[in-house]
């Protein structure tokens, strides 16, 4: 049972809200409740690294999030799954621990933003880190969270990373080290075949401290106010409504979607739209849902010359079984496999001064519909991912009712020069599987196919094939101007006791997977709160 009031609040059990669970309780001084509305992670498939598979399209464990049509891509609907449930999309996602580039923090610190810099931001990845490989100047050991190596070598990996280097991309073993460009394999967040949450690293030691109370199903409705400080939230638990007080502050954990979802049922942003379904506006501030961004891709579906692939394993019943006896008991083979088991960052323009596209290698094929089936022909895929797309979406209130999902629309290729970086993009992993030894592997090119090569024809491929790689930010910016939502300490601007938390701050997407930097948000966030706090404290003495 919950009490009536807490020094702090935090809605929303995912990436950053499990780490903000942690570090808040850490101390013992400060009462903390968990808000989530998702329910606990015994779902076996959270912690089987491949599981992802599964609980991409799960609603007991996912929000199965649906974009309004998208006019760039032909008018399609496009998957948004999200986390539900302790360690949100930490517990969904594809483990791959990518933090971005140096310039990526550097631009949100040249925008105004104090103390999000590279050389800021790092210590937070490394606080949280424990890397497999030992600590240097880029990583840290001791950490709650396990960063490591994929157990065992797989051929088409081995032979798209050989075949990249001699297409004259440089090797590189660390993505997260001192520069990002180069083609080699990714690292996740994974210990002995187990895939590692943030509910699981941070979360599960957390619940073992008096002062931190959890509640799940617990789905927030509003965020109460006095006046323009905000006072406590309004949620329902196993259907019941429910409220409970903030002493200290509120923080908002909820996603990219559902922070400025959350936000505007509370009376926090654009005033015509909360004035349209008559929610009454705490404070207008017109950024609140806007500047949405995701990272979109192109796929390649390549078959292969040899049964070597996860198709070819599902598809036999002695190699299932193989499979499952693998993974059982020694933790190794398809199951323990992350999605993305190599990669790369590559310039689509040698006068580029960093990379501005990502490979990502898959040694499976499907169609990624709405319930993906392998293929039933040998296949791998790989995908094409523009880091930094110029194109803005939104997440906008489409009812008052708090249970209606709001409407998203990232805005896919809504700005033409996305279709020019990816369709570069495309002719230089052409260039790769075109080298051997990945050529040698390849039988043909199934999707897009020898026939599409024109710019024209990329472009319809794109508007009818490209996908989401899940990674929403930016619908509560930081940032100073009059269209920011947060500044850089994370206050909402324009009411008290109020902070977002998580990746919807983001000022602009970072060059790369967008788990790590969330957590590191969450990371910077616990700083920032507990640095008020003992300023607050001693004040008080």
């Amino acid at each position: 049972m919950h009490k009536q009031a807490y020094d702090y609040i935090i809605i929303g059990a995912g990436s950053a809200g499990c780490v903000m669970a942690d570090r808040l309780s850490q101390s013992g001084e400060h009462s903390v409740l968990l808000l989530e509305a998702g329910g606990q992670d015994r779902n076996i498939w959270i912690h089987v690294p491949l599981g992802y598979g599964r609980t991409f399209f799960n609603r007991t464990v996912n929000w199965m999030f649906e974009t309004e049509p998208q006019g760039g891509l032909n008018g399609r609907r496009i998957a948004q799954p999200r986390g539900k449930g302790l360690g949100g999309s930490s517990s969904i996602n594809g483990l791959l621990y990518v933090r971005g580039q140096r310039e990526d923090y550097d631009g949100w610190r040249d925008l105004g933003n104090r103390g999000w810099g590279y050389d800021d931001v790092l210590p937070m990845f490394k606080r949280s880190e424990d890397q497999q490989r030992g600590s240097d100047p880029w990583h840290g050991t001791g950490g709650p969270l396990p960063v490591t190596d994929l157990p065992e070598k797989h051929p088409i990996a081995e032979a798209f990373i050989a075949a990249g280097v001699k297409a004259g991309i440089p090797h590189n073993p660390d993505f997260n080290g001192e520069r990002q460009e180069g083609i080699g394999p990714f690292q996740a967040t994974a210990k002995r075949g187990l895939r590692f949450s943030t509910a699981k690293a941070f979360l599960r030691r957390a619940l073992k401290r008096p002062n931190l109370d959890l509640l799940t199903h617990a789905q927030v409705t509003k965020i109460l106010f006095d006046g323009i400080r905000a006072s406590g939230v309004a949620f329902v638990h196993d259907g019941k409504p429910m409220q409970v007080a903030a002493h200290r502050e509120i923080i908002l954990s909820a996603g990219a979607i559902q922070s400025p979802h959350i936000l505007q049922l509370s009376g926090i942003g654009p005033g015509g739209l909360l004035r349209q379904f008559g929610v009454p506006v705490v404070k207008e501030l017109p950024g609140v849902g806007e500047n949405m961004q995701d990272h979109i891709q192109a796929r390649f579906i390549l078959e292969t010359k040899k049964k070597i692939t996860l198709n070819d394993d599902m598809a036999n019943p002695l190699r299932q079984i193989r499979m499952g006896l693998s993974y059982l008991f020694q933790r190794k083979g398809p199951l323990g496999w992350w999605a993305g088991i190599a990669g790369a960052f590559i310039k689509t323009r040698p006068e580029l001064d960093r990379p501005d596209v990502q490979f990502h290698l898959y040694p499976f094929s499907t169609d990624r519909k709405d319930r993906p089936v392998l293929h039933p022909f040998s296949a791998f895929t790989l995908t094409v991912c523009q880091l930094r797309p110029y194109s803005r979406g939104y997440v906008r209130m489409k009812s008052a009712d708090p249970l209606v999902p709001p409407a998203i629309s990232p805005n896919y290729l809504g700005d033409p020069r996305d279709a020019e970086v990816l369709a570069a993009g495309m002719q230089v992993a052409r260039k790769v599987i075109a080298t051997e030894p990945l050529a040698g592997i390849i039988r043909s090119e199934k999707e897009p196919g020898p026939g599409v090569s024109s710019d024209d024809e990329l472009l319809a491929f794109l508007r009818a094939k490209a996908m989401s790689v899940y990674h929403p930010i930016g619908t509560c910016r930081m940032g100073h101007d009059a269209d920011a939502v947060v500044d850089d300490e994370l206050k909402v601007h324009g009411v008290f006791g109020l902070r977002v938390i998580d990746a919807s701050i983001m000022p602009t997407l970072i060059s790369g997977n967008t788990n790590a930097p969330s957590i590191m948000i969450g990371e910077m966030g616990a700083e920032l709160v507990l640095r008020d706090a003992t300023l607050r404290n001693s004040k008080a003495a």
